[in-house]
């Protein structure tokens, strides 16, 4: 899959931020602690919404989930002048309930429906293990009980490899341009 330059750089900007905030000064993992700081700290950070992107994603860590990955995978190879709007984003997207009034927040923003657009992104990179080298490492390596949420099959099952062709024979790059089409967007040929 092909990364736009502005998600592959700050992929591995967003993998450091949470690799800053998994240990404390002892080792201790401690980032649902942090985690939980940051998103009571979310009223300071909407002002970094568009300076620091991959600071501010990090308080919708493990927050969705992606039922539509071919989506996700055409939204990656975007520039970020190029994100589609939020709510059109958002069919392809279950947002997690304890996530929803961060989300709200965010969208209220005079750059939320941008910002929101780039987490899902990193998020989805983050998670996803279909994604391979290009991804990075698909896990967080926390020790926490809570998982963090992945792309998934239907059945819940991780996506794999086998999963980039969809079960018409269409490859993901087919079904996330068509369901681009749908949402009004005109066809990359």
């Amino acid at each position: 899959m092909h990364l736009s330059p502005f998600f592959h750089h700050l992929r591995s900007a967003y993998a450091a931020e949470l690799e800053d905030l998994r240990c404390d000064s002892e080792g201790l993992v401690v980032l649902d602690q942090r985690l939980a700081q940051r998103r009571r700290e979310i009223d300071f950070l909407v002002h970094m919404l568009e300076e620091s992107p991959e600071m501010v994603a990090t308080v919708l860590h493990r927050a969705f989930r992606f039922p539509v990955p071919g989506a996700m995978q055409e939204l990656l190879t975007r520039e970020p002048e190029d994100l589609p709007e939020w709510d059109r984003l958002r069919t392809a997207i279950e947002v997690a309930d304890w996530a929803q009034g961060l989300v709200a927040t965010l969208q209220a923003q005079p750059a939320g429906d941008w910002f929101l657009c780039v987490a899902a992104g990193l998020e989805y990179l983050h998670a996803s293990h279909h994604l391979g080298a290009e991804a990075g490492d698909s896990t967080d390596g926390d020790d926490s009980e809570e998982s963090p949420e992945q792309a998934d099959n239907e059945d819940g099952s991780p996506l794999s490899a086998d999963d980039l062709v969809e079960s018409d024979g269409r490859s993901a790059e087919e079904a996330a341009a068509d369901w681009m089409a749908e949402q009004g967007f005109e066809r990359k040929e």
